[in-house]
């Protein structure tokens, strides 16, 4: 019992991540009361949040701290396999019905205010989306940037948060269930876009293999939570953002094609190309007349 306590006792306690994760989680069990929700999506959504909360708010966060190879699972499971789970259960709807009426209001009034537009639009672009999905890999993979993150519990926290929100906004705009418009994707370059942005993360994980020198001593510095071999523990660490993180886009793109394949089949693309076509002829006659 003891053992169990230890690990779930959080390594560094979070006031900000344990109300945010309560509230998403209160949400979701209220909206989930009064929709109907399918039991392999609800379960789908607790095993991306269950992996969230102990990434974060567990004794693994000492070995992620400690090691750099745990530090790898960390960041896989904060960045890639917990969001993808987390939006592959598609909440949306289930956490905007567990909001209460005069909170929905309020928040619709929000979103339509030009300063929170602004945010969205910049921050949803599929093209700032993706590679901001890329570079808080690469980034926090620079030994320096890794030391400084190890050296300051405000970086690390950065880190962490930086690794779940570019992911969670990545994976809803490739998941998304939608054609385009309203969705903000091409549905073909939902499918193409893991494809992308695995070939940076492979290199990376490559090279960080096959090095011959310990990149991070910070970890020898903090303290190491294993005694084996330096490089053994960074070679280990290279192939766990090569190939897992590859395997975990490459379903991603999976499911992005099995939704492009049923909007097709359902002739919603073809259907919103033509009105899209036929709004723009409207324009171009309305501007000759």
């Amino acid at each position: 019992m003891s053992i169990v306590l230890k690990w779930l006792v959080p390594w560094e306690f979070s006031w900000v991540f344990l109300a945010t994760f309560a509230l998403a989680c209160a949400l979701y069990l209220r909206g989930a009361r009064r929709l109907v929700v399918p039991k392999s999506r609800q379960l789908t959504f607790w095993i991306g949040m269950a992996m969230v909360y102990a990434s974060l708010h567990t004794y693994f966060d000492y070995y992620a701290e400690h090691e750099f190879f745990m530090h790898r699972i960390q960041q896989v499971l904060l960045h890639h396999l917990a969001p993808l789970l987390i939006i592959a259960a598609y909440p949306g709807s289930v956490l905007r019905a567990g909001v209460p009426l005069p909170a929905r209001v309020w928040l619709r009034r929000l979103a339509r205010a030009w300063p929170v537009r602004l945010v969205a639009a910049v921050l949803l672009n599929p093209t700032v989306a993706t590679l901001t999905f890329v570079a808080f890999i690469l980034v926090w993979l620079i030994p320096h940037m890794q030391t400084l993150a190890m050296l300051d519990w405000r970086v690390y926290r950065f880190m962490n948060w930086s690794m779940v929100i570019s992911g969670l906004i990545y994976w809803w705009l490739v998941l998304d269930h939608r054609p385009r418009p309203p969705g903000r994707m091409i549905p073909g370059m939902r499918v193409l876009s893991p494809a992308i942005t695995m070939t940076p993360q492979i290199v990376a994980g490559a090279i960080v293999t096959f090095s011959k020198t310990d990149l991070y001593p910070i970890f020898e510095i903090c303290g190491r939570a294993f005694t084996f071999n330096v490089l053994t523990g960074q070679l280990i660490g290279g192939v766990i953002m090569w190939v897992p993180a590859a395997i975990i886009e490459s379903i991603g793109g999976l499911l992005a094609l099995q939704q492009w394949l049923r909007l097709s089949r359902s002739g919603r693309i073809r259907r919103e190309s033509g009105q899209r076509r036929r709004a723009a002829a409207a324009r171009a006659a309305r501007s000759a007349g």
